[in-house]
């Protein structure tokens, strides 16, 4: 939507033409050129990776443990809104979350993000009244929003625009977030591997993070032999101001800034523990790894979700 308002150039390319369109996305004010082919492409290449859960024991137990803490924090309630990634950990969550509204009777107000057959699915069954969608990750998801009227379409701006108060990601309740690392200050690196080689767009990390009432981040303590936790990220993506909680197999840490959500929990069984504990539960098992060596070259910025630059990409040296 934000290209097709500021592009210099906007070109539709289709392979059906219509008078009446049922669902109008793009305004035709905007459009300059229609391009008319036999084939747009196959449809089965939406399927973004594996949008399936984890059947890891490590990562199932991570996921159960998400939802232990929601529920304790009191998160999982009637009018709840929630939302969650497409990886294999965040559905488990989802698909989790399905089966505790379920035996709770409780209703929520949206999911939102980037939408699944499991929020279709918990949608379909009554467990949302809405769905906010920013992109669909699979065809069930693509079947719901051409069926389901309260399946909406959601611009970037509508989304997560830092300028209007009204955004959907500052509605959030709970937000479920991965990490490639996160450090002793929750400051969390989606941009980057551990390697220092770029991944991709953070989407909606730092939007979400920053909205959301409690923002958790899920994963394995330790990935191919490398700690997650560093005592400094590789690449800033998401400050860990923003980040409430991170769960992992061997423990929880909750940002001490979050007075209130850890006297919430002092009273449940949840092996609550600091971060820099969980750190050395890592560094333990793996040693300490050796730091990453940097260029000056400098490959890229990355930017908040305001517009500041809060850290500069250099290219590691091999």
């Amino acid at each position: 939507i934000s290209d097709l308002y500021y592009a210099k150039h906007k070109v539709v390319v289709t392979d059906f033409l219509t008078n009446d369109l049922l669902i109008k996305e793009i305004d035709g004010t905007y459009v300059d050129y229609v391009v008319k082919v036999d084939k747009i492409g196959n449809s089965q290449g939406i399927v973004s990776g594996t949008t399936k859960p984890t059947k890891d024991p490590v990562q199932l137990k991570i996921a159960k443990d998400t939802i232990k803490i929601m529920d304790a924090l009191g998160l999982i309630k009637q009018g709840m809104s929630f939302q969650t990634g497409a990886g294999g950990t965040s559905i488990a969550v989802a698909d989790l979350l399905r089966k505790k509204m379920i035996d709770k009777n409780i209703k929520g107000s949206f999911a939102s993000g980037g939408i699944t057959s499991y929020l279709v699915k918990m949608y379909e069954e009554g467990l949302f009244e809405e769905l906010y969608d920013v992109q669909c990750f699979d065809l069930d998801a693509i079947r719901s929003y051409k069926e389901n009227p309260k399946h909406h379409p959601m611009s970037a701006s509508k989304y997560a625009n830092p300028c209007h108060e009204s955004v959907l990601v500052n509605q959030l309740d709970v937000v479920i977030l991965g990490a490639t690392e996160i450090d002793l200050d929750f400051n969390v690196n989606v941009t980057t591997d551990s390697h220092g080689y770029l991944m991709g767009g953070s989407g909606g990390h730092s939007d979400t993070a920053y909205g959301a009432k409690v923002s958790i981040i899920t994963s394995n303590l330790i990935k191919s032999r490398t700690p997650i936790i560093k005592e400094s990220v590789t690449a800033l993506t998401t400050p860990g101001s923003t980040v409430d909680i991170f769960v992992t197999e061997r423990g929880i840490a909750v940002n001490p800034k979050r007075k209130d959500l850890i006297d919430l929990l002092k009273k449940s069984s949840f092996p609550i523990i600091t971060i820099e504990e969980l750190y050395q539960k890592a560094i333990d098992i793996t040693g300490k790894p050796k730091p990453l060596e940097k260029s000056d070259k400098i490959i890229g910025l990355i930017r908040y979700r305001d517009g500041s630059i809060i850290d500069t990409l250099y290219q590691v040296r091999k």
